[in-house]
């Protein structure tokens, strides 16, 4: 039989981890609004052009439009993950199923009844699930540089969710600005 001390701290390790799972949980929630800038060479009414289309075909519409500041709002609506679903509910799953085997070990009369507790672990992912879908804005800013060289430049300055601008980025064939 295992001594008392190495069960009471795999019961606290084990704890600790559901904690810092319960935050990974939380922190698959959390708005990750970014901005990302590009240059291109193309004329403005161009590089708006390919945006807008851009936008529509992922589900963006347009919800304000300032032509002083020459600003684009989009807004569409992101539907959450289903993979990130069923893996926050296999996380919990595996977890709650540490606590009942460190449980099952403190208490040996109700043995592996405590298996019972991973019925709680499809909650996780129904957490997610009703939380995650949100609607999300775009922002879109382009305004004329004037560069020393007579090429002329647009400076684009999109604002929106992280993984947003990730696809934006592979798409588009505009330079990324890293200054």
């Amino acid at each position: 039989m295992l001594e008392q001390s190495v069960i009471t701290s795999t019961l606290m390790l084990t704890l600790l981890l559901m904690v810092g799972l319960f935050f990974f949980i939380r922190a698959s929630l959390k708005d990750r609004t970014e901005q990302m800038e590009f240059i291109a060479t193309e004329p403005e009414e161009s590089v708006f052009e390919r945006l807008q289309t851009y936008f529509e075909k992922r589900a963006y519409q347009i919800i304000d439009v300032d032509g002083v500041n020459n600003v684009v709002t989009y807004q569409g609506f992101v539907p959450p993950s289903g993979f990130l679903a069923v893996f926050l509910s296999l996380l919990t799953a595996l977890g709650l199923t540490c606590v009942a085997l460190v449980l099952s070990l403190i208490y040996p009369a109700v043995g592996f009844g405590f298996l019972g507790i991973c019925l709680f672990a499809p909650a996780a992912g129904f957490f997610y699930w009703q939380r995650a879908g949100k609607t999300e804005k775009v922002i879109l800013q382009i305004t004329k540089e004037t560069p020393i060289t007579e090429t002329p430049t647009q400076r684009i300055l999109v604002t929106a969710h992280r993984d947003e601008l990730i696809l934006l980025r592979q798409v588009v064939p505009y330079q990324l600005n890293e200054a």
